[in-house]
């Protein structure tokens, strides 16, 4: 392990990961979990690999049908009660980060898409952007070809805000 962190064992790293698992927007994947723990200098790779595999296997974590890690209630539990072994410093490291990583968590849940191929040749792209009410927008597009679909795909999900105020500015005939 590396000497210039304030964690300095795997109880600790487990800990770490279970804080941050306690406080993630939804379920998260391997890469979410690994960066938000590579917060203190004293957590590796491998390690926080092998912690990671041990609070599956002691099911205080749980990986799901599409391969994402939640925290269960036991996990939650031991959380709860071990969250204030971890140095200040780290905890508020990992708040930090916390909150970009749920920010984009919660966009990434309003903006949906998806892309379909079709028996008559051709693909559906369904794009949607809710609140955390309703959906603002569903949208249904036949592309011919994959790439389209896909370029469809990218520039959704990175300006769907953008893309239904235009959207809303052209039907009402006016500027936004």
């Amino acid at each position: 392990m590396n000497d210039f962190g304030f964690i300095s064992d795997k109880l600790e790293i487990k800990f770490l990961i279970l804080y941050i698992a306690s406080r993630v927007m939804g379920p998260a994947p391997f890469e979410v979990l690994q960066e938000l723990s590579m917060c203190d200098g004293g957590v590796d790779y491998f390690g926080f690999s092998e912690c990671l595999a041990d609070l599956v296997r002691t099911e205080h974590l749980r990986v799901d049908q599409d391969g994402l890690y939640v925290i269960t209630e036991k996990g939650r539990r031991n959380s709860a009660i071990c969250e204030s072994s971890l140095p200040y410093s780290v905890r508020m490291q990992a708040e930090q980060s916390l909150v970009s990583c749920n920010e984009q968590l919660r966009r990434k849940a309003l903006v949906r898409s998806q892309i379909q191929p079709r028996e008559e040749g051709g693909y559906t792209v369904t794009l949607s952007l809710s609140d955390e009410l309703d959906d603002l927008m569903n949208l249904q597009l036949l592309v011919t070809r994959q790439d389209m679909a896909l370029e469809l795909q990218k520039r959704f999900r990175a300006h769907a805000e953008e893309i239904y105020s235009r959207i809303l500015a052209d039907l009402c005939g006016g500027d936004g």
